[in-house]
């Protein structure tokens, strides 16, 4: 299942958190050894103590995690303007509250091949971008806005993802850095859903819950 953890939550998904900032940085410092901030066993930055909501894919039991990324509002502090902002020209204006950032996304290779064999890198990366376009829908959001290197362009267009590259920019890492605008709406939803061949939502939708005033009052009916 596909679920957003907001900051109030943070505590109750303790669990889940700890696992994705360990697979942060067996990913980003490890792996592509990325310049990233390293705290023990977890890679964790500055933009993570701001109270970013995550999007996390996990288990019905909500204990195990398979992949995710971190959401942001652009009208604060992103990346995009603090470390990115060569990538798209200085005439784009990409602040405004219905886009949103989304950064270090990741999934769990090992994890997903253990407990979903039939699903493959390519359809688990793909099932969280089709689960990301369901989220940002969901909340209002009509644009998303990626650092991503040239080649993922690619996978962003088997999985029915529409984006527009803004621009990009060397001196980053070994290959270029690209800006893109992902469009969210119930077109590209349609377009991505058929592509990947999934009818029903990825994305659990979180429950209000019930005020004092209701709970009592249903306690007194």
């Amino acid at each position: 299942m596909f679920i957003v953890i907001q900051a109030h939550e943070y505590h109750k998904y303790a669990n889940i958190l700890d696992q994705m900032f360990r697979l942060r940085k067996t990913i980003f410092a490890d792996t592509l050894g990325w310049d990233v901030t390293v705290v023990g066993p977890y890679e964790r930055d500055s933009y993570d103590a701001l109270g970013p909501a995550y999007l996390v894919w996990c288990d019905e039991r909500r204990m195990r995690f398979y992949g995710g990324v971190r959401l942001m509002p652009t009208t604060g502090p992103t990346l995009l303007y603090d470390v990115f902002r060569d990538t798209f020209p200085a005439a784009t204006d990409l602040v405004a509250p219905g886009i949103w950032e989304g950064t270090r996304m990741c999934i769990d290779e090992a994890a997903i091949a253990r407990d979903f064999p039939d699903v493959d890198a390519g359809r688990a990366f793909s099932l969280l971008l089709l689960a990301l376009c369901e989220c940002a829908l969901d909340h209002g959001i009509h644009t998303m806005i990626s650092n991503y290197e040239p080649y993922l362009k690619r996978v962003y267009k088997r999985a029915g993802a529409e984006v527009e590259e803004l621009g990009r920019c060397d001196g980053y890492g070994r290959f270029p850095v690209c800006c893109g605008a992902f469009e969210v709406s119930h077109r590209v939803l349609r377009n991505m859903r058929l592509m990947l061949n999934v009818s029903a939502p990825l994305y659990a939708r979180p429950k209000p819950e019930r005020s004092v005033a209701t709970r009592l009052l249903e306690l007194a009916a």
